[in-house]
């Protein structure tokens, strides 16, 4: 059974009780069993393995997987790999990816390892030494794995964003190659392939049954060793069987076999001593070009701050980032090009080209950039950019946040470092004046790194959220708020961290998921302390001998417990209605109530209630009217409970509680229990709820009016599958805490009042009656008067020592950093602004709270879109930690750092020794040389290219490498072209065409108009990874790999008629660098600059300085795409493809033959003849001659040639003259008849079942026909190609 339908897979998996069984080979190299092993280190539910062969009656060959419980027998690894990989995939599946992955078996197995086997066979001593056959399958090998590394370029993974099915095959595919084919220059050509390779092989699963892999140094026979181990004959042997997928060989073939290793010994004898001195000492040349290509070159002319940077001297021969990126960005920034007063007489000028406003996230002042921030700001700053060029007045805010709890811990533990002292001993006022002091010395490092990024910001508008001018926006609000009864003061549980004596927000909080009993290190515990476990111990009736089982995650609370609850339909508690258990360690009677909430089937059905220390138990005792009991104080010690437990540590009145319920013999069982704990992020300190009086803002009304403006289409949220998360939050929302108890951050201007008045009796903290909110004290103390009917003398006020929590500054943002609520021409002219773009994680705690606040305050939404990007994982999907090694600050890669500087950056965290080891084993898995420099403008491409709309980002650090490669690939571009510029070279006024141009000239600009177009509308959509393949593909496979060498003859020919098409072709190379540079200047802003500088302009006089407030290129002024023209150069691009595979087949590597191309038709005839230049130049021929198919007939095409075809329209003949072997062609061609005929067949019996025509989509059908005809015609080509070889043996 080679084949099974995700259905059945379904259904087996459903039913799978016992353990299904897993026959493979007993050879550790035999490829199908290395794949079903790996493919089963990915099943939810492993099978057993078994090393042999299957029960005879069920299969004979390996892999087998027999099902447990069912008859059902798979065989073949595609089937068996299939099952076991599909068994975790849950609910619909995607069929798209699914239908993917099959292709990619079908590559692997039928392009893949034939190819492998005939390349690597040889040096095994499996079959003879053809060095031909060799030779050829080797050529093709890196063919086919050309075109799989342009396929992983835009991606980590074959089939979506993790290890699928798929990659596995693909890997044990390409295994022996790598091995020992695959020398250092070959994976350095092929560098996505490899990338993709080394991931793959380093996952933990994939080690797990391959060990460690070592690649290939040296193509070469391998020597067998003695050894107990199977030797690298028998690894192929193994491979063999796998690639054929037949019996073992008979006694006669491996004595055959023998004799042959016995020659392959002799010849590898003489050949060692070759390799040992090629291998030491280690050769200086190899390591030269890697120092070239990644070679640091320093800009070195003296440049004052703010010049422009030198643009006359000759570029450096190769590019370098930090020649690129020195003196172009205070450059910038002198000019004022960020500014949106550049080029405008005034902001209050309608333009015509519209507003761009966008304000940035305000990252933390304590915080330093990580790859989030990179992300967010290469997004930003690629829009931001893309706007200004094209005219809009744009303005990109920047910010930075106060970050209340992280900045005041910073500076604590700063004080206690250096001083011994903390903010207790200096007072509120005195340590208020210490966090100023710090910001003011270390509080902009991260304005610099955003700097460094190329971040294009209007720096003069800069605003800190504790400014002046934001602390009174922030004051207003809240005093307007609170007038409006939209913010009250309540006492209810909150998020309470006894090490910060404060609380904190849902997004402090990390929740850390424990599979069982854990213990975790609490800050002020020497021990560290038990989690993931469930008690249960028994309460007592009141009045009877009978008891109720409990059961608690954080027994220490049962001190606090007011009640017992059941679920109302409970038949085995209905006789306890109106009945009391008895607290074990006081009097207290704690009534038995019926509540819902209860999950009758867990546990014993019976719960406890605490409900000042529990958000459910808070809800059922509002519900039942039960008492709250608070037992924790701030610093978390244990009050309002009996002796012993008076004043113990909340952790370890856990250990006394648990031990006195045994003592009493109340205590029943201790299991584990997989649980979430809360812990605080600032702190590390587990999160307690804690009742508290605080300050909470309304949500209701505001939640609603945010609801219905994504409702009515007044705010877009992209892409839309965040809409259904919103309209969660937003009509669910629950009512905002904003008191933290903190010194640092925005002292909330509420003030509790007392009156010395007998005839008004004295207030509670929690009553909001007692509490009035002023600018000024005088202010609040002239309302308290008024509202309690007394003389202003009679008032006293205490002000609130609490601070409002950070995210109340940030909701603000948009509009405070213009002034609000005073008027000013920013204001004015940027509120409401355009877009709002930052990761999906804080959708709701600050893109939520924004649109409610400022449809509150200002009544008007603070911007018409949000695009929500998605956050960045590693290259193995794992969520970026410490603890795990793969945090990346983005500097690192630009700059690049050794693997040592990344181990030192670790012990200088907040990570334990053990922590610390397994982060620098995380980093010796995935940068074992560390982190080359990769630069700005590559970072920035890859944030770009891996920004599709999903919820995750699996960035690998190898592929941002690529993207340099990709600018050196550029720089070497620019060189040539303006070279073959000239120095006289004056462009065109304006770009268009003179109907003079050459048939590549019309492609090259037809491509560049699509690359236009796609650029406008990939911007238009948020849609990155289009706007940079566009910008990739033109760059490199159009403009580098066809144009320029394409026009090669073209720019040195000397004729008349050569020296009109050379400037011809002159103006349109200059258009596509300076349109090409315009396009990518958004995403790459340094090295577009550095080039754009180089290049004449259009209009010297009138030119813009920079590139940066050059227009962006736009499809109505460059609208010559040709559909026509593409298609033809497709066609003939498929042809010179075809004749350079047939060149390296006959390794002609500088031998030119002549080609004749055997055309269908006419029309085919004159198409190759319009494009015969451009074929013989890309194709390294002699020259190139069209004869259509009667003239084919007639002798126009010599004898001794070799055949290919390129298409059903096409055949190359490729003169050699007594330089091939005719036998080999003739074997070729049998080979590729029976493939076709193979082919057909399988076609003609799919087309020709009786349900086909009923079951099969129209359109498939009308393929599968057209698929038949070019099989048809290809096949006749095939047998006449086979009768002219055979004519000429």
């Amino acid at each position: 059974m080679s084949n099974i339908k995700p259905t059945l897979l379904r259904q087996q998996h459903c039913h799978r009780k016992e353990m299904d069984t897993l026959y493979v080979s007993p050879h550790p190299d035999d490829l199908r069993s290395l794949l079903a092993l790996i493919a089963a280190e990915y099943c939810p539910s492993p099978p057993h393995v078994v090393t042999g062969d299957p029960p005879a009656h069920n299969a004979k060959s390996r892999p087998t997987l027999l099902l447990a419980n069912s008859d059902v027998v798979l065989t073949g690894p595609s089937a068996v790999g299939w099952y076991l990989t599909s068994g975790g995939k849950k609910g619909k599946r995607n069929v798209k990816e699914d239908s993917q992955v099959w292709q990619w078996l079908s590559f692997a197995e039928n392009e893949l390892i034939p190819l492998a086997c005939a390349v690597v066979f040889p040096l095994l001593g499996v079959m003879g030494v053809d060095k031909q056959l060799q030779h050829s399958s080797r050529v093709e090998l890196k063919r086919v794995l050309g075109i799989l590394d342009q396929t992983l370029q835009p991606r980590t993974y074959l089939v979506g964003e993790s290890i699928s099915l798929a990659d596995i095959a693909v890997t044990i595919a390409v295994l022996l190659p790598f091995k020992y084919a695959l020398e250092p220059s070959d994976r350095k050509s092929l560098i996505n392939v490899t990338r993709w390779f080394m991931t793959c092989i380093n996952q933990p699963k994939f080690q797990k049954v391959l060990g460690k892999i070592t690649l290939c140094e040296k193509m070469a026979p391998v020597v067998p060793k003695a050894s107990s181990t199977p030797s690298a004959t028998a690894t192929a042997t193994a491979a063999n069987s796998a690639a054929a997928g037949g019996p073992p060989k008979t006694e006669a073939q491996l004595k055959k076999e023998a004799k042959k290793r016995e020659k392959m010994e002799k010849f590898q004898q003489k050949k060692e001593m070759e390799q040992k001195k090629k291998q030491q000492p280690p050769s200086e040349k190899k390591s030269k070009p890697e120092k070239k290509e990644l070679g640091v070159i320093t800009y070195n002319i003296p440049t004052p701050d703010g010049e422009k940077k030198d643009v006359l001297s000759p570029l450096p021969d190769a590019y370098s980032p930090q020649y690129v990126e020195a003196a172009w960005y205070s450059w910038w920034e002198k000019e004022g090009f960020f500014k949106p007063e550049y080029g405008r007489k005034s902001l209050s000028e309608p333009n015509p080209r519209g507003i761009f406003m966008m304000c940035i996230p305000p990252p933390n002042v304590t915080g330093s950039l990580h790859l989030g921030h990179a992300l967010t700001n290469a997004i930003q700053d690629c829009l931001t950019r893309w706007h200004r060029m094209r005219g809009e007045t744009t303005l990109w805010n920047p910010g930075c946040d106060h970050a209340g709890i992280a900045t005041q811990v910073v500076v604590e533990k700063k004080l206690m470092r250096e001083r011994g002292l903390s903010r207790h001993d200096l007072g509120r006022e005195g340590f208020i004046q210490e966090v100023w002091k710090w910001k003011n010395e270390k509080g902009d490092r991260i304005y610099h790194q955003l700097k460094k990024l190329g971040s294009s910001l209007d720096w003069d508008r800069a605003c800190f959220t504790m400014d002046s001018k934001l602390s009174y926006a922030v004051q207003e609000a809240f005093i307007r708020l609170h007038e409006d009864g939209v913010i009250y003061r309540s006492k209810r549980l909150v998020n309470w961290s006894c090490t910060l004596n404060s609380a904190i927000s849902d997004i402090e909080v990390d929740k850390k998921e424990l599979t069982g009993r854990t213990l975790l290190p609490v800050p002020g515990y020497k021990e560290k302390v038990e989690f993931g476990v469930l008690v249960s111990f028994a309460y007592k009736i009141d009045g009877s001998d009978e008891e109720v089982i409990v059961a608690t995650t954080r027994i220490e609370t049962m001190l606090g417990d007011t009640a017992v609850a059941v679920h109302p339909s409970d038949p085995r508690y209905q006789h306890l209605k109106g009945k009391s258990v008895i607290h074990p360690f006081c009097d207290r009677r704690l009534p038995i109530v019926f509540d819902e909430f209860v999950d009758m089937n867990f546990g014993t059905g019976a719960v406890k209630i605490t409900p000042a220390h529990d958000h459910n138990d808070y809800e059922v005792g509002e519900r039942h009217k039960l008492e709250f009991i608070n037992i924790l104080d701030e610093n978390g010690f244990l009050i309002n409970v009996p002796a012993p437990f008076l004043g113990m540590k909340r952790f370890d009145a856990r250990k006394g509680v648990l031990q006195a319920l045994k003592d009493r013999g109340q205590f029943k069982e201790i299991k584990d229990n997989p649980m979430v704990v809360p812990v605080c992020s600032r702190s590390k300190d587990i999160v307690e709820p804690l009742l508290k009086p605080q300050w909470y803002v309304n949500c209701t009304d505001m939640g609603k009016q945010a609801a219905d403006a994504v409702r009515e289409g007044r705010l877009k949220i992209i892409p839309d599958h965040h809409l259904k998360t919103w309209f969660n939050w937003m009509d669910n929302i629950r009512d905002w805490c904003i008191s933290r108890q903190l010194w640092w951050g925005h002292r909330i201007p509420a003030y509790f009042i007392t009156v010395d008045d007998p005839s008004v009796k004295p207030g509670e903290d929690m009553d909001g009656h007692y509490w009035v909110s002023g600018r000024t004290e005088e202010e609040a103390r002239e309302k308290a008067a008024r509202r309690f009917s007394v003389p202003v003398e009679k008032i006293s006020l205490r002000r609130d020592e609490d601070v409002l929590d950070t995210w109340f500054s940030s909701g603000i943002f948009p509009f405070s950093i213009f002034g609000w609520p005073n008027e000013s021409e920013d204001l004015n002219v940027f509120y409401p602004g355009t877009l709002l773009e930052t990761g999906h994680d804080i959708l709701f705690f600050w893109v939520a709270r924004m649109v409610m606040m400022g449809i509150k305050l200002t009544g008007k939404l603070p911007f018409r879109e949000v695009y929500l990007h998605a956050v960045v994982r590693d290259a193995h999907g794992r969520k970026m930690s410490k603890s795990l090694g793969n945090v990346i600050d983005p500097l690192d890669v630009i700059t690049g750092i050794s693997l040592e500087g990344l181990h030192a950056q670790l012990i200088d965290s907040n990570l334990d020794p053990v922590e610390v080891e397994k982060a620098k084993q995380g980093q010796k898995s995935d940068y074992p040389s560390g982190i080359p420099e990769c630069g700005t403008d590559a970072l920035r491409f890859a944030l770009c290219a891996y920004t599709s709309q999903g919820r995750d980002i699996n960035l690998d650090v190898n592929r941002i490498l690529g993207y340099r490669h990709f600018c050196n690939k550029l720089w070497n571009a620019v060189k040539f072209a303006m070279k073959a510029l000239g120095e006289g070279f004056v462009p065109e006024k304006k770009a268009q065409l003179s109907g003079e141009e050459s048939v590549v000239d019309r492609w090259i600009l037809s491509r560049l108009c699509a690359a236009v177009t796609l650029c406008g509308a990939g911007f238009e959509a948020y849609d990155f990874p289009a706007i940079t393949t566009s910008i990739y593909n033109f760059w490199l496979y159009e403009l580098c790999d066809v144009y320029l060498e394409s026009i090669k003859p073209v720019l040195n020919s000397q004729d008349g008629d050569g020296v009109k098409q050379a400037s011809v072709c002159r103006q349109t190379l200059y258009t596509c660098l300076e349109v090409g540079l315009r396009l990518l200047s958004p995403i790459m802003p340094f090295v577009s600059e550095e080039l754009f500088q180089r290049l004449p302009r259009r209009h010297s006089e009138s030119s813009p300085p920079s590139i940066s407030v050059t227009p962006y290129p736009e499809s109505s002024e460059f609208c010559w795409h040709s559909e026509e023209v593409d298609q033809q150069m497709e066609f003939v691009m498929t042809v010179v493809r075809t004749i350079r595979s047939l060149r390296a087949d006959y390794n002609l590597t500088k031998t030119r033959a002549d080609c004749y191309l055997q055309c269908i038709d006419s029309d085919t005839g004159a198409l190759v003849q319009k494009y015969s230049l451009q074929i013989q130049t890309l194709s390294y021929s002699q020259s190139i001659h069209a004869v259509t198919g009667a003239d084919g007939d007639s002798g126009a095409i010599p004898e001794g040639c070799a055949v290919a075809i390129a298409s059903d329209r096409c055949t190359i003949h490729l003169l050699l003259k007594g330089l091939i072997d005719t036998e080999k062609e003739v074997a070729k061609l049998t080979t590729k008849k029976g493939d076709l005929e193979r082919q057909m067949e399988k076609l003609k019996e799919k087309m020709e079942k009786s349900d086909y025509k009923e079951k099969v989509p129209a359109k498939v059908q009308e393929t599968d026909a057209e698929k038949l005809r070019q099989g048809q015609t290809e096949l006749q080509k095939v047998k006449e190609a086979i009768e002219n070889f055979q004519k000429m043996m």
